[in-house]
C-alpha cells in the first residue's frame, strides 16, 4: 500500500512538473506572438530596414541567419559524424579514444563567446577571411561541432553489433558495413543532433558579433566573404541601442517571432526527414 501510494505521489508530481515547463514555454510564445504578430506583414519579411531600423523589414538578416545556419552545418555536420565514426568503429576504447571524448566534452561546455573570439583570431585575423559569412559559419561550426559528435556517437552504439557482425560474415569490408549497414541505421538517431545544431545556431550572438555580424547593411551579400545581417543580433541591436528603443520594440518582437517560426520549420524538416529514413530503414 505504502509503495503503491509512493508511486502515485512520484507520478502526479511528475505530470505537475511537466504541465509547468509545457506551460512555460506556451506562455513565452504567446507573449512574443501577442506582442510580435502585429508587425508581420509581407513588406516586413521582404524589405530591407529603413529609418534606424525602427521600420522597413528584416529579409537581409533573414537571408543572413538562413546563410550562417547552412554554412555551419556543411562544415559540421561532416565532420562531427566522421569523427564519430572514428571513435566509435575504429578507435575502440583505448586512452585516445577516453581522452577525445573527454576533450570533446570540454570544447562543448566552453562559452560561447570564447568561441567567438577564437573565430575572430583563427578565421578574421590570422587566415584573412575578414568578417564574412565563411568566417562566421567556420566559427558556428566549431561550436556545433561536440554536439554533432556526441550525438552522432549515442546514434551508432544504438545499431546492434549484430548487424556488423552479420554483415562482415557474408564478405563486406569494414567501410562497407558502415556505409551501407551502420550509417543507415543510425541515421534517422543521427538527424537529432542536427536538429539541435540548427536550433543552438540559430540563436548564437557572441560569436557571430566578432566573426560577421553588421550592425545596419539593407544589402544582399554576393559571396561568402561578404558580411550580413543576422536576425539574434538584428534583435539584440533593435532592443537595446537602437535610435529609438520604444519605436523599434514592436519590431523586435517580431524578430524574435520570425526567428522562433525559422527555427521551428527548420526543426519540422529535420524531423521529417529522420522520420522518413526511419521508416526507409524498418522497410529495407
Amino acid at each position: 500500500m505504502q509503495k503503491k501510494t509512493t508511486q502515485r505521489i512520484a507520478f502526479i508530481t511528475f505530470r505537475i512538473l511537466g504541465i509547468v515547463v509545457v506551460g512555460i514555454l506556451f506562455w513565452i510564445l504567446g507573449f512574443i506572438i501577442y506582442n510580435g504578430a502585429g508587425v508581420i506583414s509581407w513588406e516586413f519579411l521582404t524589405k530591407a530596414p529603413t529609418e534606424g531600423m525602427t521600420s522597413g523589414g528584416i529579409f537581409p538578416a533573414i537571408l543572413g541567419t538562413l546563410c550562417l545556419v547552412a554554412g555551419s552545418m556543411i562544415f559540421a555536420f561532416p565532420v562531427g559524424v566522421m569523427s564519430a565514426i572514428f571513435t566509435n568503429e575504429y578507435a575502440g576504447n583505448g586512452w585516445i579514444v577516453k581522452f577525445i571524448r573527454i576533450m570533446t566534452n570540454n570544447l562543448g561546455s566552453i562559452p560561447s563567446i570564447v568561441f567567438g573570439l577564437f573565430g575572430m583570431a583563427l578565421f578574421v585575423n590570422m587566415l584573412g577571411f575578414g568578417d564574412s559569412i565563411l568566417a562566421g559559419s567556420l566559427t558556428l561550426g566549431l561550436l556545433t561541432l561536440p554536439l554533432v559528435i556526441r550525438t552522432t556517437e549515442e546514434a551508432l552504439k544504438a545499431v546492434p553489433d549484430s548487424y556488423r557482425t552479420g554483415s562482415l560474415a557474408l564478405g563486406a569490408t569494414k567501410l562497407q558495413t558502415i556505409r551501407r549497414v551502420v550509417l543507415p541505421a543510425a541515421f534517422p538517431n543521427i538527424t537529432t543532433g542536427l536538429i539541435l545544431s540548427i536550433g543552438r545556431v540559430s540563436g548564437e550572438t557572441a560569436p557571430i558579433l566578432f566573426t560577421v555580424a553588421a550592425y545596419f547593411l539593407p544589402k544582399l551579400p554576393s559571396s561568402i566573404f561578404d558580411q550580413v545581417m543576422a536576425l539574434p543580433y538584428h534583435l539584440y541591436v533593435i532592443a537595446t541601442s537602437g535610435t529609438d528603443i520604444e519605436a523599434s520594440r514592436p519590431v523586435a518582437y517580431g524578430t524574435a517571432l520570425v526567428l522562433i517560426a525559422i527555427v521551428l520549420l527548420m526543426n519540422l524538416l529535420a524531423t521529417f526527414l529522420r522520420r522518413y529514413f526511419g521508416k526507409k530503414v524498418k522497410t529495407n
